[in-house]
């Protein structure tokens, strides 16, 4: 699948998956060798496992916790 396809199809969702609770980004990566959607979540819960479908317009999306993600004070 080209890196483009990818790249369309997180921009045509992302908007919608950060608007839920919980869920702190998105991104494009790998998964089992293949590409995938990476969807980052302060913490996993049941909810958002029934809110994020397994795969967007074909390609695979992986839940991951990463708990809260803050920008850095720039020094």
């Amino acid at each position: 699948m080209p890196h483009d396809a990818v790249s369309q199809v997180l921009a045509r969702h992302t908007d919608r998956l950060m608007a839920l609770p919980g869920v702190v980004g998105t991104a494009e990566s790998r998964c089992s060798g293949r590409p995938c959607i990476v969807v980052l979540l302060a913490h996993r819960t049941p909810e958002l496992e029934r809110l994020i479908p397994a795969e967007l317009d074909g390609i695979p999306v992986e839940l991951r916790e990463t708990g809260t993600i803050r920008a850095l004070d720039s020094i």
